[in-house]
């Protein structure tokens, strides 16, 4: 199931709008983060599994892709935990 969640990022004194598509699917279990994330946002994975698990939600078995959109300009920092966390519900079904 695919959701999408919008967010923003700042680039300098620019603030742009960021897209966070997550995409759970069948398959062999694995995590992939693709938009040209730093470390912070790669290790955003960890961090939102742990939370979502921890918040009595359930997290999509399979493969999930997270998207983050626009792909040409590098998202850092911690700033997309929660929008990932709440793309991570959306794409598991969960209405709540």
């Amino acid at each position: 199931m695919l959701a999408k969640v919008y967010s923003a990022a700042v680039y300098g004194v620019d603030a742009y709008e960021v897209e966070i598509e997550v995409n759970a699917a069948s398959g062999a279990p694995a995590i992939v983060v693709v938009g040209l994330p730093d470390t912070a946002v790669k290790e955003s994975k960890d961090r939102v599994t742990t939370a979502v698990g921890n918040s009595g939600y359930r997290w999509p078995k399979g493969r999930t892709t997270i998207n983050l959109a626009p792909a040409d300009v590098k998202k850092e920092g911690p700033s997309f935990d929660l929008p990932i966390a709440l793309a991570m519900i959306a794409a598991d079904g969960v209405n709540s």
